[in-house]
């Protein structure tokens, strides 16, 4: 049996250059599934993204999603893409198991957590206070820079991180410290800074955009606390649930959100294709 990507509509081009299409997969001309293949509007042309794979419960199994993914790089190397990537549901052993057989490196993961109505509380000696316009400035420099760092290290051209990176940050702060629902925080111990956070106040949730032991006060628990000073700020907000992302690889951030009761949700993937 022969396993085709058959385009349901013409080729898309959006005004940001991006482009986009839709395909059913099908066995002998006969659908079994779909797959939507489409370029980023960050990175541009050269990298495309599987946004969407679907086979259909009778056909699955019978490694038709592996040739409609194999399929879609090739329709992709055609755009001229350099790098494809994918998003994974946490739940989805499957699609993990497949991504992983067809060589997607993971590149980072999406993590939440319910929170209960009552905050926690913080170690005696710690606690957090808003951070200063002074301190706003040299913190958002070195997370635009560290921003982009973590984005070249997980295979991004540094051009396409940084580019990134600026365009992030502009779109989540463009009034800066100003922006509404984004709260800002330095954590201190015993009077001493130990750390920064960051956390955005959004529908019904919250999420850490950034948190951050300083490298002097690492290793003292000053992680867990800022996490903890997290939720308490979701809670007082009215927030149910908290999110964040976490890069691949940051070994010491994924056992702490794990020891925090944080359960994935999406893994995100990508593929240089040579």
């Amino acid at each position: 049996m022969t396993t085709t990507l058959r385009p349901t509509e013409p080729l898309q081009h959006a005004a940001d250059g991006t482009r986009s299409r839709h395909y059913q997969v099908c066995v002998n001309s006969r659908p079994v599934g779909a797959i939507h293949l489409a370029t980023r509007p960050v990175f541009g042309p050269p990298v495309a993204a599987i946004e969407d794979l679907r086979i259909e419960e009778p056909d699955r199994g019978r490694g038709r999603g592996t040739v409609a993914a194999l399929a879609a790089e090739e329709i992709a190397r055609g755009w001229g893409c350099e790098r494809i990537e994918m998003s994974v549901p946490g739940e989805a052993a499957a699609a993990r198991a497949l991504s992983t057989a067809l060589g997607y490196i993971p590149r980072s993961r999406w993590m939440e957590k319910a929170l209960g109505a009552v905050a926690p509380e913080l170690p005696a000696g710690s606690v957090g206070r808003p951070m200063t316009k002074a301190e706003f400035a040299p913190w958002e420099a070195r997370g635009r820079e560290s921003y982009a760092k973590e984005w070249i290290a997980r295979g991004v051209p540094a051009d396409e991180a940084h580019a990134k990176s600026q365009h992030d940050h502009d779109e989540l702060l463009p009034q800066g410290m100003a922006t509404e629902n984004m709260l800002f925080s330095v954590l201190e111990h015993e009077g001493t800074a130990v750390g920064t956070l960051w956390v955005a106040l959004q529908d019904d949730r919250a999420f850490v955009f950034d948190v951050e032991a300083d490298e002097a006060f690492r290793g003292r628990g000053h992680g867990r606390t800022l996490m903890l000073l997290a939720e308490a700020q979701a809670v007082a907000a009215g927030r149910n649930r908290m999110g964040l992302n976490v890069f691949a690889g940051n070994a010491p951030a994924e056992r702490l959100y794990e020891s925090l009761g944080y359960e994935t949700t999406t893994y995100h993937l990508y593929k240089p294709l040579l």
